[in-house]
């Protein structure tokens, strides 16, 4: 077991790297890459900027 989140990150990086589908989330309001998926009201995926705190689905 890694001793953070980072350990685990680079771990499913690494399996994302080996499938060659890597899918990279950026800010269409600032285009910052620090984006956070979060459960939206009625059950639907959501994305929240972590940067600038704009939020869409």
């Amino acid at each position: 077991m890694p001793a953070s989140i980072l350990g685990e990150g680079g771990h499913l990086l690494g399996a994302a790297l080996i499938r060659g589908t890597i899918t990279r989330l950026s800010c269409p309001s600032c285009g910052s890459a620090h984006v956070a998926q979060v459960l939206g009201d009625n059950g639907g995926i959501s994305y929240v900027c972590t940067a600038c705190g704009h939020s869409w689905s």
